[in-house]
């Protein structure tokens, strides 16, 4: 199975000129894809820089034919104004797989008043896919940029969340019936998390995400388990040096549950396209 995760910012390149297609094509030279994990999607945000378009889920699902395409919006605001009838503005993370889509779930990350930061509200996109390898979850999200308060207890939200499926996979309950919303809650405990964590490597968020969780495998950083002792590349800043002023930074990660770990066949951080602010993230695993 090949993941790819990278906050592409809108289709926005280092250069600033905003192009979903190209976006994509760059993914797939990265690889042949069996899922896409994207942060910094937007619907009704055109007066972004670059000027996306109205609707990049289904932008997306244009592009991607073959594929299912899930979005999760983070924050959800009026049009400029309130104008009515006006489209909302949204920014979220999507998921494009060509893989089979059990259930998805969007977390509705935590949010704690930091009134000396700016901030939007976060969200965690989450799919149980039938691998080759057997189902397993993947969680694409994207953490607060200002507030450290925030991104920590974002970070807490996820490991709960991954104790909780893993509760659900030791205790699952049957479904009502065979047409009602009351499913079997059984999830599988395996799971990928990945996305723009707003957090250097090494940071308090960084290794909190790491510590061990109740009832369930830790999470390991891919990345770091396929390159023993050595430090990964940055993957923000690298070519769009006018939004990080403050020079480069590594932030962008995939974490898996530690029963992953004999899968992982290949971690790389691609260092060559300018195609967003942040650095594409390459997972294969066995």
């Amino acid at each position: 199975m090949k993941l790819v995760s990278w906050n592409v910012q809108w289709g926005r390149d280092a250069s600033g000129v905003v192009d979903l297609a190209r976006t994509v094509r760059e993914a797939q030279r990265l690889a042949d894809f069996d899922v896409l994990c994207l942060q910094e999607i937007t619907r009704g945000f055109h007066a972004l820089p670059g000027g996306p378009g109205d609707d990049q889920f289904a932008e997306l699902e244009a592009l991607l034919p073959g594929y299912t395409v899930i979005g999760a919006i983070g924050a959800d605001l009026p049009a400029p104004g309130n104008a009515q009838h006006a489209p909302r503005r949204q920014f979220g993370n999507a998921l494009a797989t060509r893989l089979s889509v059990a259930q998805v779930f969007r977390h509705a990350l935590p949010w704690p008043a930091d009134p000396g930061s700016p901030s939007m509200q976060r969200v965690a996109l989450e799919a149980v896919l039938d691998t080759p390898g057997g189902a397993l979850r993947v969680l694409v999200t994207h953490l607060e940029f200002y507030s450290l308060r925030q991104r920590l207890a974002q970070v807490d939200a996820l490991r709960r969340a991954q104790e909780e499926a893993a509760d659900h996979a030791a205790h699952p309950a049957p479904a009502e019936n065979d047409v009602g919303p009351f499913a079997p809650s059984g999830r599988p405990v395996s799971a990928i998390v990945c996305g723009d964590f707003n957090s250097a490597w090494g940071s308090e968020a960084y290794t909190r995400m790491l510590e061990p969780l109740g009832g369930s495998p830790a999470f390991i950083d891919a990345w770091t388990a396929l390159h023993p002792g050595a430090t990964p590349p940055y993957t923000a800043g690298v070519y769009d040096t006018a939004q990080w002023s403050d020079g480069p930074l590594t932030c962008d990660f995939v974490f898996v549950t530690e029963d992953l770990r004999s899968r992982l066949q290949r971690c790389e951080i691609d260092g060559a396209t300018e195609a967003s602010d942040h650095q594409p993230i390459v997972l294969e695993l066995r």
